[in-house]
C-alpha cells in the first residue's frame, strides 16, 4: 500500500487518537477509551460510544495502518485483542498532524448554519435564545477554567493546549454573541416579515441574478 492510497483515507479526531495511542504502544480498545478519558482528550474527541472505537479500528486494519499484535489475557476478564500501528500508519499520522496544524479546513459547524437562517425566527425569540446561549458559554468557560487550574500543577502545558484553544474560542464567541444581543436591543440589527419579503423580492429580480 502506498502513501497515495493513504491520502484518500478519511481522517477524524478519533482516527488521529487511535493511531497516536497505538504509535505510543500496543494496546486494546478498552485501554484506548480509558486513556483518552483519563488524559482529558474526550474534550475534543468523542468516545462516548466504544463501538465508534471498534469501527475506527476496523477501518485502520482494512487500510493497513494498524495490525493485530496479539491477545491480552487477564484473570477474570475476557480476552482482548491488542493492536499496534504500522510504520505506514505512523507516517500517515505525522502527515495528518502537519496538515491539520498548518492548513485552514472548510468546516461546517451548526451554530453558523443556524445564524444564516436567523430571519426565520422572530427577533424577540432570537434575543432570548442568544441570551440562553451566553449563559451556557459562561458556564462552559467556568468549567474549563476550573479544569485548567486543577491540572496546572500536575500536567505540563503541552498536554493541555487543546483546552486552552477551546477556552479561547468560547471566550471569543461569548464576546461576539453578547455584541449581537446588544445590536438587537439597540435597533442596529432588526428585521420583520415585511422587510424580509422586500429583500426576497429584490434579490429575485433578474438584475440581481448571480453571474
Amino acid at each position: 500500500m502506498t502513501m497515495t492510497k493513504n491520502k484518500k483515507i478519511q481522517r477524524s479526531p478519533l482516527t488521529i487518537a487511535v493511531l497516536a495511542l497505538l504509535a505510543e504502544e500496543p494496546m486494546h480498545p478498552y485501554r484506548m477509551q480509558q486513556l483518552i478519558k483519563k488524559r482529558g482528550k474526550d474534550e475534543v474527541i468523542n468516545v462516548r460510544q466504544r463501538t465508534s472505537i471498534y469501527q475506527t479500528i476496523e477501518r485502520l486494519l482494512r487500510d493497513g495502518l494498524i495490525v493485530v499484535r496479539g491477545t491480552s489475557r487477564e484473570t477474570g476478564r475476557p480476552d482482548r485483542t491488542v493492536y499496534e500501528a504500522t510504520e505506514e500508519g505512523k507516517a500517515l499520522l505525522l502527515e495528518w498532524l502537519r496538515d491539520m496544524l498548518s492548513a485552514l479546513p472548510q468546516e461546517f459547524p451548526e451554530f453558523p448554519a443556524a445564524l444564516s437562517f436567523l430571519g426565520l425566527l422572530r427577533i424577540q425569540e432570537v434575543e432570548q435564545l442568544l441570551e440562553k446561549r451566553t449563559v451556557a458559554l459562561k458556564e462552559e468557560l467556568a468549567r474549563i477554567d476550573s479544569a485548567l487550574q486543577t491540572a496546572k500543577a500536575a500536567i505540563p502545558r503541552l498536554f493541555m493546549l487543546e483546552m486552552e484553544y477551546k477556552r479561547t474560542v468560547i471566550e471569543a464567541e461569548l464576546k461576539w454573541v453578547s455584541c449581537l444581543i446588544g445590536d438587537i436591543r439597540s435597533g442596529d440589527l432588526v428585521w420583520d416579515e415585511e422587510w424580509l419579503r422586500e429583500i426576497a423580492q429584490r434579490f429575485a429580480s433578474p438584475n440581481n441574478e448571480p453571474v
